[in-house]
């Protein structure tokens, strides 16, 4: 079997997967969200790890399997968060930096006031703003007392999620991450493949810290004994988003998926060739096998369900997060509300940092109900919104868009955004795609699988959701969107 470790941002996950590609074992553990200020988000670096480790062990008893029967480990990582930790003893010198975290927004401003955000955005395929990785590094280097010594001597080393965990996994001996997590880092140049010494002195990060980059397939290295994990090789790293699209088997140019998780991401294959976006998109390494990279359009949305989350734990209108479809069920439309759940600014095609969220249009007439289905309409919402901006750029309308993530099981969900769409919404049998990609770049590496053609057959549809709104009623619906969107926009 393969075994993936999907780290996200709430959850550490390990899924074992046959060579059908189908799930064996599961374990999942959440973990500790840290909030010190309005607008910062951090994780426990060691509880990352712990988390993770655990797990893997967890999921490996399930099965009944020994390391020695697990044939690699494919790992799949939250992107853009940030650890820095020192080389030496392998501890982190602060916690991490979560991608949510907002921090950063007045940084990214004065840079953009500096006028080198059109250059930037040539040589990384991104904008300027909080949620990537650059600017959370110089922080942590401005802010962690004696960080910049550390850097200058050379014993310290950042890293996304991914490198820690390898870090961890090889006993400290393979500092490295891949191009799909690479790029997301506002420090790498998608054109050349390889770290970019003018964007390294634009954000003021020492090149000493960075990883080396690597390809999303390839074996770099085996288990340490002290992980628990035997000598199982490493073969895949890849950020979530990426593995989705691989998940999915969007391995042409033109397919797209949409993963429902924290946080929404909708990504188009756009083949061997990165296009610029005119409407705000991001222009991401897809992955890269071998020396060849591929690209993908990319829209994000930062607060997807994490809003049914909120719902739980912050109104506490629902007891778990799948209840939340049942009881926005009980009502037949929003009654006027709309949630907008800019609760860390707005993504694409937006990218409004100091927006804040907002509920609109309550009456005394408003309920419980109303304002879980708007949360649950907010999602369906912001991916509608990336999709006109992927198909503007793209000059591509959709056939048809995969999904998957935890709140893809939402059916409600699932029609309100074929509705919204106008387009079928098609969920797979396994919808474990993010961990699934990284197994399947795995195996690839280490000859479980012969070749991407093989693996085709593996993807099978679960249920289609066929549009039956009525455009009229979309529009009206889209319009309230657009309005109560204009309400908390900064600008």
């Amino acid at each position: 079997m393969i075994l993936s470790l999907d780290q996200g941002t709430t959850s550490s996950r390990a899924i074992l997967f046959d060579r059908d590609g189908r799930p064996k074992a599961i374990a999942q553990k959440e973990f500790t969200q840290h909030f010190p200020k309005p607008g910062w988000v951090e994780h426990d670096p060691h509880e990352i790890w712990a988390s993770q480790v655990g797990v893997a062990a967890e999921a490996l008893g399930r099965a009944g399997v020994a390391p020695a029967q697990v044939h690699a480990v494919g790992i799949t990582n939250q992107r853009e968060t940030v650890v820095m930790w020192d080389r030496r003893s392998g501890e982190p010198i602060a916690n991490a930096i979560v991608w949510q975290d907002r921090r950063t927004a007045d940084v990214c401003d004065r840079l953009k006031a500096d006028g080198v955000e059109a250059e930037v955005q040539r040589r990384t395929g991104l904008v300027i703003d909080p949620y990537f990785s650059a600017t959370k590094i110089a922080w942590l280097l401005e802010h962690t007392p004696g960080a910049r010594t550390l850097a200058g001597a050379g014993h310290l080393a950042f890293g996304t999620v991914d490198s820690w965990l390898v870090w961890r996994l090889t006993g400290g001996t393979c500092h490295i991450t891949d191009a799909s997590n690479a790029s997301r880092t506002l420090l790498f140049n998608i054109h050349s493949g390889d770290w970019d010494d003018e964007l390294l002195r634009i954000f003021g990060v020492p090149r000493s810290v960075l990883p080396s980059v690597r390809a999303s397939s390839e074996s770099y290295g085996l288990c340490a004994a002290s992980t628990g994990l035997g000598s199982i090789p490493i073969g895949s790293v890849i950020g979530d988003q990426q593995a989705a699209l691989f998940g999915q088997l969007c391995t042409k140019p033109g397919l797209a998926k949409n993963t429902y998780g924290t946080g929404c991401f909708l990504l188009q294959h756009i083949g061997a060739t990165p296009k610029s976006s005119t409407h705000r998109l991001l222009t991401t390494v897809a992955w890269r096998i071998g020396s060849r990279l591929e690209y993908a359009l990319e829209g994000s949305v930062f607060i997807g369900g994490a809003v049914v989350q909120w719902v739980r734990d912050g109104l506490r209108f629902i007891r778990s997060a799948p209840e939340i479809e049942a009881l926005a069920a009980t009502v037949p439309d929003n009654g006027g509300v709309y949630l907008v759940p800019a609760f860390a600014g707005l993504g694409a095609p937006y990218w409004d940092a100091h927006a804040r969220g907002a509920i609109v249009g309550l009456t005394r007439g408003s309920t419980a109900a109303h304002i879980a289905r708007a949360a649950l309409e907010s999602i369906a919402f912001q991916v509608a919104d990336l999709l006109d901006a992927v198909e503007a750029d793209a000059d591509l309308a959709l056939d048809e868009l995969r999904v998957d993530g935890g709140a893809a099981q939402n059916d409600l969900l699932l029609q309100l955004q074929a509705d919204l769409l106008g387009v079928p919404v098609v969920r797979p049998r396994v919808t474990e795609t993010t961990a699934l990609g990284a197994a399947y770049l795995a195996g690839l590496a280490t000859g479980f699988w012969p070749s991407t053609a093989a693996l085709e057959h593996q993807w099978q549809v679960e249920r289609r959701f066929e549009p039956r709104m009525e455009t009229a009623e979309v529009e009206r619906l889209r319009s309230g969107w657009r309005d109560a969107i204009a309400r908390v926009r900064s600008g």
